[in-house]
């Protein structure tokens, strides 16, 4: 099957890498999301001097509209490397290039993001530390709004109010914060 091209207007016919029957296939997102199945993910963090670039989903988009989430986080193509997709989606989200993203080990969860849909992700984490400012563009079909939020206090205000963070961000913070963002020094240190 040839990979399908990205545009705006047809995100949600994209072919993303998912397994049926113990096999990785091209299914189309929504169904992906749909039937529960397990798929492959990128989230990205972008991390400044202790804070954490997060995003405010578009209240258009299919599932958790108007939810925090982290800096950027989707689905690869099908036959799309996943740093390349980490990349891509970072550019076509929030404008934002020319930063080294870190590969961190994967993580699988399993979600209820509500409408029916269940996001069952084994996510490729990328993180990209910088102590420069960012030129932020954010694009309005994706990103409503973006913040940069302390890392360290971040958990108790996801705690207080975790019904405005994406199921994802909650996961990734609760039980991998170490795994992806390293001990403290890492974090308050731009790279």
């Amino acid at each position: 099957m040839t990979p399908t091209t990205f545009t705006p207007d047809a995100g949600a016919q994209t072919m993303i890498p998912a397994w049926v029957n113990g096999k990785l296939t091209p299914v189309e997102k929504l169904a992906a999301h749909r039937q529960g199945l397990r798929h492959k993910a990128v989230s990205v963090f972008v991390v400044a001097n202790g804070h954490l670039l997060i995003q405010r989903r578009a209240a258009g988009k299919y599932h958790t509209p108007g939810l925090w989430a982290n800096t950027c986080c989707t689905h690869p193509q099908w036959n799309e490397a996943s740093a390349a997709c980490a990349s891509r989606r970072l550019t076509e989200e929030l404008g934002i290039t020319g930063l080294t993203l870190s590969p961190r080990p994967a993580i699988e969860y399993r979600a209820d993001v509500g409408g029916g849909m269940i996001e069952h992700e084994v996510a490729e984490i990328f993180v990209a530390r910088t102590d420069q400012a960012l030129t932020i563009q954010p694009n309005p079909e994706e990103v409503q709004a973006t913040r940069w939020a302390e890392l360290s206090s971040l958990t108790s205000e996801i705690e207080a109010r975790p019904d405005i963070f994406t199921p994802w961000l909650r996961v990734y913070l609760r039980d991998h914060h170490a795994r992806i963002f390293g001990n403290a020094d890492n974090v308050a240190t731009a790279r």
